[in-house]
Formats: structure tokens, C-alpha cells, sequence
């Protein structure tokens, strides 16, 4: 019985996150999220799911004031959110996602612990995968938007976490990317090209609440049983 009423607790507070977040456009800038809370954050971005388990991801936490203002010039898409959010977030992408490359080599070695001997039977596997299933190895921009796909798991997985304990996020895809990539790489935040930008996301506490409630189509219309 306990475990039934918790289950629906759950639930309810589950859909009542998804009520609360919206796309903040503008944070109360005297407002922070404590280290402890953005460490859950991007702990539930790292622990998100990925086609075949590649996590082709890497989150910059941005909060070097003078480097905003850098990204600010090139991305309209965040214009209130990149000086007023607690924290922003630029997720990269990998560009090298390919099903034999070091970095597959690496992520089934030696995070997966796979012997040489089972990655490469799967590599094969992911060979069929990408070259034939999917086509993904017709050009470099098909692999990586592969690639980018898996990081808005990610970031929905980091969104959703944060309304479940009350902090507010936006996602931004507004941005110059040739001004932007230059900007990273000039860093070296893009690590020699093995990387490339998908998405940002701030993430800080409303200054205001939203001027309307939350608005989506109807079940009816985005879900099709078939039996």
C-alpha cells in the first residue's frame, strides 16, 4: 500500500516539474544554485543514455563573466540568459563518433571493460550500425548530428532534473555557430576538432514568473496506439 501511494506521489511530482519549467529568458542574477545542486545536474547528464552507450559528450560550465560577454555578442539567442544565469552551459558534441575510432576503441575498452575480443565482434556490429542501418557515414555533418542527437537526452535529462528541485533552465540553439566555433577553438575547448558544438542551456531561478500557463497539443494528437 505504502509503495503504491509513494509510486503516485511520485508521479504527481514528476508531471508537476514539468509544469513548472519553462524557457526562462531572463534569471535573478543575485540568485545562485549551489554547487552541490549543479553537481546533480550534470550528474544527471552524465549518467544519461546514449545510442549504443557512446556518450559523445562534454558540458563547458561557463562562468567566467568577460568570456560571457564574448559568447554574448554571437548568440541572440541568449541575450538576458548569458548575464543573468547562474550557471550556462555549452554541450559539445564529438566528431569522431565513428564505429572504429579510438574513442569507440576507448569508451568499450576502457570504460565498458570489453576484451579485445568482444569489441571486435560489436564493432562489426556498429559497422552495420552506422554504414548500412542508419547511413550515417555518408559525410562528417550525418555522424555528427548522430552525435548531437544523443546529447539533447542529456540536456532534457539536466532540464527536467533541475524543476524537480525548483531551479529554472533554457535551452539555446540562437547562436552564430561559425563565431562561436571560433571562439571554442581559439580556447582550445574543442580539443583539436575531436569536438564541436550541439546546444547550450542556462540554468538559474526565474525573476519573473511566465505570463501564461503552460501550452502543448493534445494527447490525442501526439501519441498513436497501435494495437
Amino acid at each position: 500500500m505504502n509503495k503504491m501511494r509513494d509510486k503516485v506521489i511520485l508521479k504527481k511530482e514528476i508531471i508537476e516539474a514539468y509544469e513548472f519549467r519553462h524557457a526562462t529568458k531572463e534569471f535573478d542574477p543575485t540568485k545562485k544554485i549551489s554547487e552541490d545542486d549543479f553537481a546533480f545536474i550534470l550528474e544527471t547528464g552524465r549518467l544519461s543514455p546514449s545510442s549504443v552507450g557512446f556518450e559523445p559528450w562534454k558540458f563547458l560550465v561557463i562562468q567566467n563573466e568577460a568570456f560571457r560577454e564574448k559568447l554574448k555578442e554571437y548568440t541572440w539567442g541568449a541575450q538576458k540568459q548569458l548575464p543573468t544565469a547562474s550557471h550556462f552551459v555549452i554541450i559539445l558534441a564529438r566528431t569522431d563518433a565513428h564505429y572504429d575510432s579510438a574513442y569507440a576503441e576507448y569508451i568499450n575498452k576502457q570504460i565498458k571493460g570489453m576484451t579485445d575480443e568482444t569489441f571486435d565482434m560489436v564493432k562489426e556490429r556498429y559497422k552495420q550500425f552506422q554504414e548500412n542501418d542508419l547511413h550515417l557515414l555518408e559525410n562528417d555533418r550525418t555522424l555528427f548530428d548522430w552525435a548531437s542527437k544523443q546529447t539533447y537526452i542529456a540536456l532534457g535529462n539536466m532540464m527536467t532534473a533541475a524543476a524537480q528541485i525548483g531551479i529554472d533552465s533554457c535551452p539555446v540553439e540562437g547562436f552564430s555557430y561559425d563565431e562561436i566555433h571560433r571562439i571554442l577553438k581559439e580556447k582550445g575547448l574543442l580539443e583539436n576538432g575531436q569536438y564541436d558544438i550541439s546546444v547550450m542551456a542556462a540554468f538559474g531561478y526565474r525573476v519573473t514568473e511566465p505570463k501564461r500557463g503552460k501550452t502543448r497539443r493534445p494527447m490525442d494528437e501526439v501519441a498513436v496506439w497501435i494495437r
